[in-house]
């Protein structure tokens, strides 16, 4: 679960990692840009995103133990924000814009059935059998921590309960894929293959990305794609796994609020989300992919 000195190095040199990359490591600078423009993160920044990363599963506990039938999103919105700014912290997608001409008017994402992401709180109410994605985004200290999490609504259905189990089957794949010397495409083929293969499929318009410096960083992730492409996973990378699943076919559309993607064809959809380090260190009780959300 480490890269030590006298592991192969990351980049697939071939070299152990002390005669290749391990003093450049250790010599990054505040902000370093890898290659693509990633933000290669140094230990301070590393904690910094963890704590926030910790409010928001935090935060997502409390939604965990409150949200049922009858709650509505907009009550989810509430929660959100007030114990968020209870923490000294600011929820990030408040005001964000994006590349939408209208800022997101919320402190939450909440996306109901079909909604594959950025649902806007409102007036809808959770009844029986729905699930709900719900995505929190904490700024501690200046710092971005980003995670979400299905919930399923009373009793539902079966083919309800299956996607779910899939989607966040298909996070834990690709969070085994991020390894020194791994690609960002070898997250996606592994994410994409295992959806596919159980009859699933993966929407392709929404992606996970870096985050921690900034709420949206490069690199993209996306959750399909080929073995070996796309950019190289580097120690200190932090970043976002986020897998959008559809029962029904991929293709999404955007409603008229400019934020909200929903399924095209109508079928349910399920996200689970986490930010994950690659991290590289002597010390014995350090490993990679570890969960900052």
């Amino acid at each position: 679960m480490k890269t030590s000195r006298n592991d192969l190095c990351w980049c697939g040199s071939g070299k152990k990692y002390k005669k290749c990359h391990m003093l450049r490591d250790k010599m990054s600078s505040f902000g370093r840009r890898g290659t693509r423009g990633v933000i290669i993160k140094t230990e301070e920044q590393i904690e910094g995103i963890r704590r926030s990363g910790q409010l928001t599963r935090k935060i997502l506990d409390m939604v965990q133990e409150r949200i049922g039938p009858g709650i509505t999103t907009e009550q989810i919105n509430d929660w959100v924000h007030e114990e968020t700014l209870a923490n000294n912290a600011y929820p990030a997608p408040l005001n964000y814009r994006g590349k939408s001409a209208v800022g997101f008017p919320k402190s939450v994402c909440t996306s109901v059935n079909n909604v594959i992401c950025h649902g806007i709180p409102g007036n809808e109410v959770l009844k029986e059998g729905d699930i709900i994605n719900v995505d929190v985004t904490s700024i501690l200290d200046g710092y971005y921590g980003d995670a979400s999490r299905m919930f399923l609504i009373g009793d539902v259905s079966e083919e309800a309960k299956n996607l779910v189990d899939i989607t966040q089957q298909c996070l834990q794949i690709g969070i085994q894929q991020v390894k020194p010397g791994k690609t960002t495409g070898d997250i996606g083929h592994a994410i994409q293959t295992h959806a596919e293969g159980l009859g699933y499929s993966v929407v392709r318009d929404f992606a996970g990305h870096g985050v921690g410096i900034e709420f949206h960083e490069e690199p993209q992730i996306l959750h399909y794609g080929k073995p070996n492409t796309g950019a190289l996973l580097q120690p200190n990378m932090v970043f976002t796994i986020e897998p959008m699943i559809n029962i029904g076919r991929p293709e999404c559309k955007l409603l008229r609020d400019g934020w909200t993607a929903v399924t095209q064809d109508g079928s349910l959809s399920a996200q689970w989300e986490h930010t994950c380090l690659l991290y590289t260190s002597d010390a014995a009780d350090e490993g990679l992919g570890v969960d900052l959300g």
